[in-house]
Parts: structure tokens; C-alpha cells; sequence
């Protein structure tokens, strides 16, 4: 009876790999139950084309993969062996499907809203918002930058992002509060900049 059972929960992710959806998730925490949630729907499109292409993929791949599309946490050895298979990519917590994986698979939106510019691409926002309109509020820097940065961050990290960015062109004086703590105006140090 164990080995059927064992084979019927192979079997059960072996069938949604075929069908590209997200594997089950198993929650294990009561001893005596187990809960098992089956997706009947695509989660990310990138993982499911990532499959489709390459068949070659052990299980243990695909349930790591699973686990970077869902959000969840994935172990080192496993976070390692996908980084050198170059199948995903990004930090820790914000780990997304690779760019070449994502323009084999048509994705090629999806990966540029997934990934993250670089720090200065944003700053250079900020202050040519600043020189065409003399100074922005909290409010539009955030209207100007939180559909920009990526899609792998949540409101919360978004919000701490252009917090960071904020301090850090104040903290190198391209950039001063002309308002209040509670209601910041941010303007241009000096002009020239």
C-alpha cells in the first residue's frame, strides 16, 4: 500500500508536468491529515513554455522550478544547481526564469517586467523629473517609478526601493528635502546636476 501510494503521488506530479501546470503542494503539519493543493490553472507562463521546450528536465528541476514560480523558498543546492543550468535568475528573493530561457519561450516581456534595472537607471528618472518640473512629492516619485521596477517585488519592496534610492541621491547631495519629514519635496541640490 505504500508503494502505491508513493507511486500515486509520482504519478499525480508526473501528470501536471505533462499538462505544464504548477505541481501539488503538500502541507504536511498536522500529523495526523494531509492537505494536498492541486492547480488546475498556469501560474507563470514562463515555467510552463520552460517545460514545454525542455523535456530533458529531471523532477527535482521541475520541483524547483515550481517552487521559483510560486514564490517559495528553494533550497541552496537546488538554488545552485538551477543557476548553473542558467534556468533562472535574479536574488534570493526575487528569483524569475532566465533571459535566454524566456526569449526561447517567448517571455521576452515577461522576464524585462521580472527583472530589475539597475539603480542608476532610476536615480537618472528621478532627477530628470526634478530638472524638467523643479520638484515632486512622495507622491508622483512614486507615480513616476512603482510600474517601472520589477514585477518580482512586492508593494512593500517596491516602497522600500524608492526609499533606498531617495536616501541614497540625498546622502551623495544630488538631491534635497524642500518640505517636511512627513511630507517630503524632493528638488535638485544644484541645478547644474
Amino acid at each position: 500500500m505504500i508503494d502505491t501510494m508513493g507511486y500515486g503521488i509520482h504519478d499525480m506530479f508526473e501528470g501536471q508536468r505533462r499538462r505544464y501546470f504548477p505541481l501539488p503542494d503538500y502541507d504536511l503539519s498536522q500529523a495526523d491529515q494531509v492537505k494536498v493543493t492541486i492547480y488546475g490553472r498556469i501560474i507563470d507562463v514562463a515555467y510552463s513554455r520552460l517545460l514545454i521546450q525542455k523535456t530533458e528536465l529531471s523532477l527535482s528541476e521541475i520541483m524547483g522550478l515550481d517552487r521559483v514560480q510560486k514564490g517559495l523558498s528553494v533550497d541552496a543546492e537546488m538554488l545552485k544547481h538551477l543557476r548553473k543550468g542558467k534556468l533562472i535568475e535574479g536574488r534570493k528573493n526575487s528569483l524569475h526564469v532566465a533571459a535566454d530561457i524566456a526569449e526561447a519561450t517567448a517571455s521576452k516581456a515577461d522576464y524585462i517586467k521580472m527583472r530589475s534595472f539597475d539603480d542608476s537607471h532610476y536615480e537618472r528618472m528621478i532627477c530628470e523629473f526634478l530638472e524638467k518640473f523643479g520638484s515632486a512629492s512622495r507622491k508622483e516619485i512614486d507615480e513616476l517609478l512603482l510600474n517601472k521596477l520589477s514585477d518580482a517585488l512586492d508593494d512593500k519592496q517596491k516602497s522600500t526601493k524608492i526609499n533606498n534610492l531617495l536616501t541614497k541621491l540625498r546622502m551623495e547631495k544630488v538631491i534635497h528635502n524642500t518640505g517636511s519629514k512627513k511630507s517630503p519635496a524632493w528638488a535638485l541640490l544644484n541645478e547644474g546636476k
